[in-house]
């Protein structure tokens, strides 16, 4: 036993940097910004109790939650199911015999490691500029300029583009659930006649589905909470704030107004939707999610 308690201990020494990172990084800030929601801080003199006055105003006063609110949604609705359905295109191209796959799977995944960079934004905010590159490019097909900036009607879109470009983990996640389809069923398509389409819809994507349900979990999180290429592209929020995130209302409120306990009660507000959101792709996930075993996410 004395033994054993030792080897107790040399685990939780191994493991103590992770704890203290954890406690200190993420459990203290998190705590803390709930305590924050309910009070008056503006970084400089200490909190001031409030109570739910913040969450009040939010719903009741505050006419740019709403309009954040909104972009984040469209946002989000054009981002996540381009950026899977490009996914898993292109993870089925790559799922073919290729001469040099593992360096083409290399390059797809490269946006993902830079997509997120501000210099990549930056990079993104040239090309679309209506001097940038994508119209030059198109100038020379006689094809008008496109203020792809600056029309409130597209803006979004463009800013929505960048987080497609970033499909390279969601493609290695389906690329990995590919290569785990049996390929007796798809001979067994193939003795009974079936098209490659109907084996994709009939075979490949019902089986993949569990990487589906993580894949859009995952990017449902990531879309409600971006920030950096829509506040590096378009700090101010766009034209008529048609790119005014979320996550740019909060920076907003806590660091340009000093309004960090403001900005806390947003966050949980933005906490509590996602968890709306993601319980209910939870919930429905039970009509199209198929497991091996046969069960389902209930």
């Amino acid at each position: 036993m004395k033994v054993k308690k030792n080897y107790q201990y040399i685990g939780l020494l191994y493991i103590s940097p992770w704890i203290i990172g954890f406690a200190l990084l993420e459990l203290y800030p998190f705590l803390s910004s709930f305590y924050y929601s309910f009070t008056s801080f503006d970084l400089i003199n200490p909190p001031k109790f409030i109570g739910l006055k913040n969450y009040i105003d939010i719903f009741t006063k505050d006419d740019m939650f709403y309009q954040s609110l909104k972009v984040t949604l469209i946002y989000a609705i054009i981002a996540v199911p381009a950026k899977l359905a490009f996914a898993l295109f292109v993870a089925v191209i790559l799922t073919a015999k290729l001469k040099s796959v593992n360096v083409f799977r290399t390059i797809y995944y490269l946006p993902s490691i830079l997509g997120g960079s501000v210099a990549v934004a930056v990079l993104w905010r040239f090309l679309f500029m209506k001097e940038g590159i994508v119209n030059k490019l198109t100038s020379t097909v006689h094809i008008p300029a496109v203020d792809w900036l600056g029309d409130p009607s597209l803006a979004l879109y463009t800013i929505s583009g960048l987080n497609v470009w970033q499909f390279g983990s969601s493609m290695v996640l389906f690329l990995a659930g590919l290569k785990q389809v049996p390929q007796e069923l798809y001979e067994v398509g193939r003795v009974e006649g079936a098209s490659k389409v109907r084996m994709f819809f009939s075979v490949t994507l019902p089986l993949i589905t569990p990487i589906v349900l993580f894949n859009l979990v995952m990017q449902i999180v990531n879309a409600f909470q971006e920030f950096t290429g829509a506040f590096v592209i378009l700090p101010d929020g766009g034209p008529l704030k048609s790119t005014y995130l979320f996550g740019m209302k909060l920076y907003d409120e806590g660091f340009k107004f000093l309004k960090m306990g403001y900005a806390s009660s947003l966050s949980w507000v933005l906490f509590a939707i996602i968890l709306v959101f993601t319980a209910l792709v939870f919930r429905s996930s039970s009509y199209w999610a198929h497991y091996e075993d046969g069960g389902d996410k209930r």
